[in-house]
């Protein structure tokens, strides 16, 4: 007989020892092995995570409490969730604002809600963490263990964002919602280089591409590459300086604080590359990409010069060359975008998940997830006929 499973609730991640979780996260074997399975994804390392809480970009005053939900059995973590208490809905990248007002017009509470994800990081990964070797049975009892959860601080709902497909098929098999969404991602099918990758662009589009790099680097800007150790503290100082500077044009709050980066420079500075545009030797903008075994993740970028087409340049034909160079079979570009289909990305859905403990919101969420699901892809065959690659 097998032994029984023990759920906790884990309120830092500090808590939990790292190779058992990273055992959970990204396994040498089993499900990760699998063809056509991401094999190392780094926002779900325990370093990644660690460094958001030990930098309190979440926790405190944040609106992100971690309450961590981990299945143990003998004593041995067998399974664990990303999992936090949501006072808000910001830093999701899928929108609730609309359920959330709602509520409030019902003269009910959507907050708190928990929230099954990465802080701030719309990448498509594993959520439910299963060690090798076990199954639906360990999977229950995360699931036991969210929903417990949910009763015991009456929150609203939970919500699993950017799963797997398999995962949200699995989630709605166990009642819930399924939403869809969409990205712009770069698909390397094995380019040899660069060139090789503008010759499958339509004529006028390699024109363009061309155009734009040339022009990005005008007035005597350079382009660096950094990772590991070459990357010190005054990268992260100007990096820093990028990234506020543009997270409060675009955000007005950025999440992240200084200490983060660090932090991960520190834990994680094989997963990271580090792009920075210099004029004269003075770093002006700069984009951080982390990097998996089969893909390469464009996160953040800023600038503190204006340059046309440097943000191309830097954020996305930068992550087109590296990837081709470095074999990886693709670049997540982050959210939102519809201008990086021209530049050789195309669309490729997302998904969520959604439980709501009301049954009449229930109802009428998933009634409009199955009309929003429709309208997505649509969508998705229109940004393929736009695609601008040569046709045939």
């Amino acid at each position: 007989m097998n032994a029984p499973l023990k759920i906790r609730i884990v309120p830092a991640i500090c808590e939990i020892d790292a190779a058992a979780w990273d055992a959970c996260a990204n396994p040498e074997h089993g499900a990760a092995a699998i063809e056509g399975q991401e094999r190392f994804n780094p926002f779900i390392t325990h370093a990644f995570l660690s460094a958001l809480e030990r930098s309190r970009s979440v926790a405190g005053k944040t609106g992100w409490t971690p309450a961590h939900v981990a299945v143990e059995q003998k004593g041995r973590l067998v399974a664990a969730a990303p999992t936090y208490l949501k006072a808000h809905s910001l830093g999701e990248y899928v929108f609730d604002h609309g359920w959330a007002d709602a509520y409030h017009r019902a003269g009910l509470d959507y907050y708190p809600k928990i929230q099954v994800a990465v802080p701030f990081t719309p990448v498509t990964g594993r959520r439910l963490l299963l060690a090798c070797g076990t199954g639906a049975p360990v999977r229950e009892a995360l699931l036991t263990g969210l929903r417990t959860l949910r009763e015991k601080i009456d929150a609203s709902s939970i919500h699993v964002t950017f799963p797997t497909q398999d995962e949200c098929e699995d989630l709605h098999r166990a009642g819930f919602s399924r939403r869809t969404g969409q990205q712009f991602h770069f698909l390397n099918p094995g380019y040899a280089d660069f060139e090789a990758f503008l010759s499958e662009l339509s004529a006028r589009k390699r024109k363009m591409i061309r155009r734009e790099r040339k022009d990005a680097l005008l007035g005597g800007i350079e382009i660096e590459l950094l990772t590991g150790a070459a990357i010190d503290e005054e990268h992260w100082d100007a990096f820093f300086g990028f990234y506020m500077d543009t997270g409060a044009r675009k955000w007005g709050r950025p999440y992240l604080t200084r200490a983060f980066f660090s932090e991960v420079g520190s834990s994680m500075a094989e997963h990271i590359l580090l792009v920075m545009a210099k004029r004269r030797g003075r770093m002006i903008a700069g984009a951080l990409n982390f990097i998996g075994k089969d893909a390469l993740y464009g996160r953040y970028w800023g600038a503190v010069e204006e340059q046309p087409f440097l943000h191309f340049e830097v954020c996305y034909y930068q992550a087109i060359d590296y990837a081709i160079a470095h074999k990886l079979a693709r670049v997540e570009a982050g959210a939102q975008g519809e201008h990086k289909l021209a530049r050789g990305y195309v669309a490729v859905p997302t998904y969520s998940a959604h439980e709501i403990a009301d049954p009449r919101f229930a109802s009428a969420i998933d009634d409009f997830l199955t009309r929003e699901r429709l309208a997505v892809g649509e969508a998705l065959e229109e940004y393929a006929e736009l695609a601008p690659f040569k046709k045939g």
